[in-house]
């Protein structure tokens, strides 16, 4: 089986994304934490339309640590809502193999 899980979230700035990926990495949560780097959001808030730079990150994980890995960042995250998202999606089967090492310590 060669599916693994990218789930994907912004942040107020590359240094929370960055802290926040080291941060599951270190507790097995996820293999890999990219900062993507700025990107300008455009979105509907309490009303208004607003905007401002943010920074994105992806987190590669097994399917099955999807909720885990999302309701960790969620508890980190400093928006009341943080923007997560997640998908399941192919690699080959020396990629999918170092993400199930990285996350079981082997």
């Amino acid at each position: 089986m060669n599916a693994i899980a990218l789930v994907q979230a912004t942040f107020p700035d590359e240094e929370e994304a960055r802290a926040i990926g080291g941060r599951l990495v270190e507790e097995r949560l996820v293999a890999c934490a990219n900062v993507l780097g700025s990107c300008l959001s455009v979105y509907r808030w309490e009303g208004a339309v607003e905007s401002g730079a943010e920074a994105i990150a992806q987190f590669k994980t097994l399917p099955q640590r999807v909720e885990a890995v999302v309701a960790r960042i969620a508890e980190l995250h400093s928006y009341t809502l943080p923007a997560i998202e997640h998908w399941t999606v192919q690699t080959n089967e020396a990629g999918a193999a170092w993400v199930r090492d990285c996350l079981t310590g082997r």
